[in-house]
Order: structure tokens, then C-alpha cells, then sequence
């Protein structure tokens, strides 16, 4: 039997989305607030009794001068991708989305590939043969591989450099999670290492105090994060994408997202965003300054962070994107460190996928965003 699909309301995708443990913070329809050059559009499957049994944000981008878009479902859509016939359900979205003026279509199905654990990524950085991820055995698979050999027959590509990589364009195919479900704290605790169980406790030790901020405190977070930036390289966000992501989100919901500071004799020495979509709990953006890092503020305001998603039952306390390099060499390595002493899994997803409605208006927009 075929599925039909027609645009939600807000109100019915955010109950779709309240009836399901996981689904990403970019799946959720106060998603499309945050992102205002983009125009938003919630999408239900439907079964033939009416029963509605998938969701998906799309956003669309539209060419310059003209009315024909890219549509984009980041970590999308929610579907059942598990069917032995994904045709089933992405046919009526891509007829759907053509109807709609779309010259292609791009979308993140949130279904895992590999994992790793963090016995397995510490032996990988330690072994001088091994120079990426995905070249080392994974610990356990998932349904990705299947579902990508699906997809390619249906016609989908799966994007270039930007999949590859836990930070390029499009969202992360490598990233790094802690399970705590089903885990006591004194569990999660000891999946630590020891570095890290050494840290909390030097900051506990200097006086590092772990505080929840409001948006009043955004333009704090703003000075760390341009900071890092600087200090990271690359291109900041500005201060009012982070002000209209707070006001979205949790006007949608209160706690939806949250935002710590870690001070310390009256400095704020770190701070960070956290987002929370049912048992699932992200740590979204990052900021720290160069001073008095020796009583590290990082480790105390990310096991405060882990502490509150356990608290709340999360299953999964989310790091996001990692590095898939091995290599000494690269700047990123030290942040793969960071995250996986933390107790936290490597992640490979099935990446991103275009299906180009209009060959020639999908490579010009590859072509324009190249040069941008």
C-alpha cells in the first residue's frame, strides 16, 4: 500500500515528535525559526487509515533570482528506515518537494553505519598504521551499509568531502556519543578516563563553579566563542543566530535548550549550549578562553552537562561531530581525545544524499557554492 503526504501542522509534528525517544533537534519545527534564509515546511506520512506514521522538516534555499529551491531535511526525515522499500516513503517526498519548485534534494537519514568503542578509537589513534576511522574494524555495524546500497539504486548520491569529514558543509557523519541509558551515574563516571576524572576533580579542587545562563547571558558565551574561533579557526556564527536560536527553541519548549557557564573567582572561563529533544541530549556549541585553563573549567562544565541529561533520563548524551583522521598532524585530533575519554562511542552515520530533480540547476549550485 502506497503512503500520502501532505504538510503538518506545527502542532501535529511536534506531537509525532513527542511520541518518539529520538529525534534530531534539527528534525523539530522550531528549527525552521532558527534558519530565517531558509523558508520552512513540516511533511507527514500517512497510512491509508490516516494514521500518521512519519515527519520531516524541510527547509528550502532558494536559487539566487529565482523561485526553484534546494530542499534540505538535516538528519531527516523520520521515517520507518528500517523498510525493506524506502521508495515507499521517499517517492511521494521527492514528488512532493518537485511540486514545490525543488531542483534537488538533500537529506541526512539518522541511521547508524558503525560504531566504535572507546577502547577501539584509543587503540586506532595509538596504532601508527591506522590514519582514519573508517579503516579500523568497527566494534559493532548498523543498518547503514544496506540502506546506502538501497539509496543508490533509487538514484540518491551520497555527497562528496563534506560526508566524509565530522566538520565540513552539511551536518556531521562522524560524531561521538556517551550512552547513560540504562547506566547509573557511578556507571557513567567510571567510563571516564582517567585524565578526565583527574581534571573534574582539580577544577572541583581550584573552585570552579558550573552555573545554568539565560539568554541574558548569550553576549558572555559570544566573547568565549569568538575566542575559540580565533584561536580554532574558523568562521564564527554572529550573536543574534544564537539570540533567535534560544528564542525559538524554547518557545517551542522551556528546556529545550540550556546554556552553562563555568566561573571561577568571578571569570567565566567556559561556556556551552545544550540542546534536549526527548532521550536524546546534544552538546551543541563550545566556547572557552586561553586563561587559567589549569583548572579546567572544560571537563567540570561537560560532566555537569552529562549530570543534568542523566538526570533528565537521557539515553544518549550526543558530542557531536568528531574528526575521522587518525593522524597526529591534524588540529582536530586533540578534540577526538577529548570526547572519547569521555566514555563516548565513535558514531558513523550514513551521511548525506542529493537526489538532483534538475541535473543542470543542481550543478550550478554546486558550482555557486563553491565559490562562495
Amino acid at each position: 500500500m502506497s503512503l500520502t503526504l501532505r504538510p503538518l501542522t506545527r502542532a501535529e509534528h511536534l506531537a509525532f515528535v513527542a511520541e518518539r525517544p529520538s529525534v534530531s533537534h534539527m528534525q523539530v519545527p522550531s528549527w525552521g525559526d532558527v534558519k530565517p534564509d531558509w523558508r520552512a515546511e513540516s511533511l507527514g506520512w500517512f497510512e491509508a487509515d490516516g494514521r500518521l506514521v512519519g515527519a520531516g522538516l524541510v527547509l528550502l534555499r532558494p536559487l539566487p533570482k529565482m523561485k526553484r529551491y534546494l530542499a534540505y531535511l538535516p538528519e531527516g526525515p523520520v521515517i520507518d528506515w528500517g523498510a525493506p522499500d524506502p521508495e515507499r516513503w521517499l517517492g511521494p517526498m521527492l514528488a512532493h518537494l518537485k511540486g514545490r519548485g525543488a531542483f534537488s534534494v538533500k537529506m541526512g537519514p539518522p541511521v547508524v553505519a558503525r560504531r566504535w568503542s572507546p577502547e577501539a578509537v584509543k587503540a586506532a589513534i595509538a596504532d601508527p598504521g591506522a590514519h582514519r576511522l573508517r579503516d579500523v574494524p568497527a566494534t559493532s555495524c548498523g543498518p547503514g551499509p544496506d540502506l546506502a546500497e538501497r539509496l543508490r539504486r533509487m538514484g540518491w548520491r551520497q555527497t562528496g568531502p563534506g560526508g566524509e569529514e565530522g566538520f565540513a558543509a552539511g551536518q556531521p557523519r562522524y560524531v561521538c556519543q556517551v550512552p547513560l541509558g540504562d547506566r547509573s551515574l557511578e556507571d557513567v563516571h567510571r567510563g571516564l578516563n582517567q585524565q578526565w576524572r583527574r581534571n573534574i576533580k582539580k577544577a572541583e579542587k581550584a573552585g570552579v563553579k558550573i552555573v545554568r545562563g539565560g539568554p541574558e547571558d548569550l553576549p558572555v558565551f559570544y566573547g568565549l566563542y569568538t575566542e575559540t574561533a580565533e584561536r580554532d579557526r574558523f568562521v564564527p556564527r554572529p550573536l543574534p543566530y544564537f539570540q533567535r536560536m534560544w528564542a525559538a527553541l524554547t518557545a517551542e519548549d522551556p528546556d529545550r535548550m540550556r546554556l552553562y557557564l563555568a566561573h571561577h573567582d568571578g571569570d567565566v572561563l567556559a561556556a556551552a549550549t545544550m540542546l534536549i529533544v526527548g532521550r536524546h541530549v546534544w552538546y551543541s556549541y563550545g566556547a572557552s578562553t586561553s586563561r587559567k585553563r589549569e583548572v579546567q573549567p572544560n571537563n567540570a562544565m561537560q560532566w555537569r552537562m552529562m549530570c543534568d541529561a542523566h538526570e533528565l533520563g537521557a539515553a544518549v548524551y550526543d558530542f557531536r561531530g568528531i574528526t575521522d583522521t587518525l593522524e597526529e598532524s591534524d588540529h582536530l585530533l586533540g578534540l577526538l581525545r577529548f570526547k572519547v575519554g569521555a566514555g563516548g562511542e565513535a558514531v558513523e552515520y550514513v551521511g548525506e544524499w542529493d537526489f538532483p530533480l534538475n541535473r543542470l540547476l543542481h550543478k550550478a549550485f554546486d558550482i555557486y557554492m563553491a565559490r562562495r
